[in-house]
């Protein structure tokens, strides 16, 4: 009798649980969801067919990304060193490595699907979204920061931009995105320095003149 019950017992767990998990993993489709559609809505395309295939391509991408992202936390990612600098793996660096083994074709199956129905200008709208506008957020920093910059560095800067949001939507947490951009920030002013700037020099001058702006306005 004792024993009917432990299994009565266990089998009521093993049902809770599941149902449990299925209604976890049926809200987080449908949160995915309401995120690809407000993203597609925001667009005015006015046309039903093309919003609905794009809610479905940035959604599966959306729920493809956290589900890699939730199965393969960074302790799957061996501690080690950095080979760049020497330094220990961060709990964020072992994050990323860990999400960047996720398959291409999740990444891939994004762009085609988007362009089906978009034409590039739509697509970096969409992109935005993902990575909370941060092309034109950095873009304005670095055109405060260098002076006079040129088209031909506005150019190139902003290509290194882009790169960065397109590989950084593929990335759960914000601390990942701004990472991904950090790596490209960093080329970004390698190539100044390369093409006649001296970057350290320009970003003391402009951190002396915030600073200089900040205590004069506190005097008024």
């Amino acid at each position: 009798m004792k024993k009917k019950n432990i299994k009565t017992l266990l089998l009521i767990g093993l049902l809770v649980i599941n149902t449990t998990i299925k209604a976890q993993s049926s809200k987080t489709e449908q949160d995915e969801t309401a995120k690809a559609k407000e993203w597609i809505n925001s667009l005015s395309l006015n046309n039903n067919e093309k919003e609905n295939r794009l809610v479905q391509v940035v959604s599966t991408h959306l729920l493809a990304v956290k589900e890699w992202h939730n199965n393969h936390p960074a302790s799957t990612v061996p501690a080690g060193i950095n080979p760049l600098d020497g330094k220990p793996l961060s709990e964020l660096h072992r994050q990323i490595i860990a999400d960047s083994a996720m398959p291409s074709t999740v990444h891939e199956s994004l762009m085609t699907g988007l362009r089906k129905d978009l034409n590039e200008e739509q697509v970096a709208l969409v992109l935005d979204k993902y990575t909370i506008g941060k092309v034109a957020f950095t873009m304005k920093g670095y055109q405060a920061i260098v002076p006079e910059m040129t088209s031909v560095e506005t150019t190139e800067i902003q290509k290194l931009m882009e790169k960065a949001r397109e590989q950084a939507v593929d990335y759960k947490s914000m601390k990942e995105i701004s990472a991904i951009f950090e790596i490209y920030k960093t080329q970004a002013e390698n190539y100044l320095n390369n093409h006649g700037r001296n970057w350290r020099q320009m970003y003391g001058d402009y951190t002396k003149k915030i600073k200089a702006e900040k205590e004069a306005n506190a005097k008024k």
